[in-house]
């Protein structure tokens, strides 16, 4: 029998809106291992935004889910990392009382910042709004929404000294979307990425984070 057919037809519903994400060409999606023990039906995505290139093309989603989700096109990629993150999509026919519902999206997000704006002591709550913010702008329905936001500061020693102090911020987000079309919510995670890569253009009033420095050791 084939496998997709004894998956649930919400679940590959979900899937399906996934393919039709259509994200930033700075932004890196690939289909990597989803957790096993969150729920009997997940799949995740892993995201990366480099330094600017000329890989032209929209962003599109590949891995072993390829009947379901679409392969990427080729390219070059540059070296330098900006932004990482994960997508992860759950679903439980029997629904849960901790999610209010059948699907949950859990995220995480991180990236490097300078340490004049890693020391910003809101810059928790500014992360949070954010996200808050990219769901409204897309018009992704959601409820049941928590998080939280983390400073990690790394420091180098002995013959490691030379390198400097660096800072980095991650938010661990997830929420109830209030349907199985999910693809405005992936979206809206996919401006997150890049906003916390420092990527323009963003909405009015919202200043970028400052680039971290490349190749400085």
């Amino acid at each position: 029998m084939n496998a997709l057919a004894q998956v649930p037809a919400e679940f590959l519903h979900a899937l399906g809106t996934l393919r039709k994400a259509r994200c930033r060409n700075e932004l890196r999606l690939d289909e990597i291992p989803a957790p096993s023990r969150l729920a009997p039906y997940a799949v995740a995505l892993g995201a990366e935004v480099m330094a600017p290139s000329h890989r032209p093309g929209p962003a599109s989603i590949h891995g072993p889910a390829a009947a379901a989700l679409s392969r990427a096109s080729g390219g070059e990629e540059p070296d330098d990392e900006l932004a990482t993150g994960r997508f992860i999509l759950l679903y439980d026919p029997d629904g849960s009382a901790v999610w209010d519902g059948e699907f949950r999206i859990v995220t995480y997000i991180r990236a490097q910042l300078e340490p004049e704006m890693g020391n910003d002591e809101m810059l928790g709550s500014v992360a949070w709004t954010w996200l808050v913010e990219a769901l409204e702008n897309h018009r992704a329905p959601y409820r049941a929404a928590g998080g939280t936001a983390t400073r990690v500061l790394s420091e180098s020693f002995g013959t490691l000294s030379d390198r400097r102090e660096s800072i980095d911020i991650e938010l661990r987000a997830s929420w109830t979307p209030a349907s199985s079309d999910v693809r405005s919510h992936l979206e809206a995670w996919s401006d997150m990425v890049c906003t916390f890569a420092g990527l323009p253009p963003l909405p009015d009033g919202v200043s970028a984070l400052p680039r971290r420095r490349t190749h400085w050791q």
